[in-house]
């Protein structure tokens, strides 16, 4: 009767030990999910950022040191279609002061575009990509460089 009652408590103490590391490996994999999820959002989130943040460039000065200037705000920040956002966006200056560098103020049209997802909580996100506003216009042949990097071929 004592050897069957050791034999099935270590048969308990092993599905118990089983259980747990089951557990955790489940937890584990879905924390994993949870950040490649997560970092898609980010990525979606710049995706979303590019265009208006190229249109509104003369406002960049004004916007940095915020949190998400309004121009950023109107933009549709939920990837799933839920009614939550799902991402924040803001801007930060790159290093363009030689000397006493600002983060307020952008002397080079260069700017860190920041996408943070919020989705996710266990598993955060950030994504950061450096755009910068270079105008437009038309590309001229006979210009430096020529069009399409030819070295302006005639």
């Amino acid at each position: 009767m004592l050897v069957t009652l050791i034999v099935v408590s270590a048969l308990f103490a092993g599905a118990a030990t089983l259980t747990s590391m089951q557990i955790s490996s489940t937890r584990s994999a879905d924390l994993g999910r949870q950040k490649t999820s997560s970092l898609s959002c980010a990525e979606a989130g710049l995706a979303t950022a590019r265009t208006a943040v190229a249109a509104h460039y003369s406002d960049w000065n004004s916007a940095l040191g915020q949190s998400e200037p309004s121009w950023l705000q109107s933009l549709d920040h939920d990837i799933d279609d839920d009614g939550v956002a799902d991402f924040t966006l803001r801007l930060i200056d790159n290093a363009d002061e030689i000397d006493d560098d600002n983060p307020n103020v952008d002397n080079d049209l260069a700017v860190f575009v920041v996408s943070a997802c919020v989705k996710f909580g266990d598993a955060p996100a950030e994504v950061t990509e450096l755009v910068r506003f270079s105008g437009g216009g038309s590309c001229y042949q006979a210009q430096l460089g020529g069009c399409g990097g030819n070295g302006n071929a005639n």
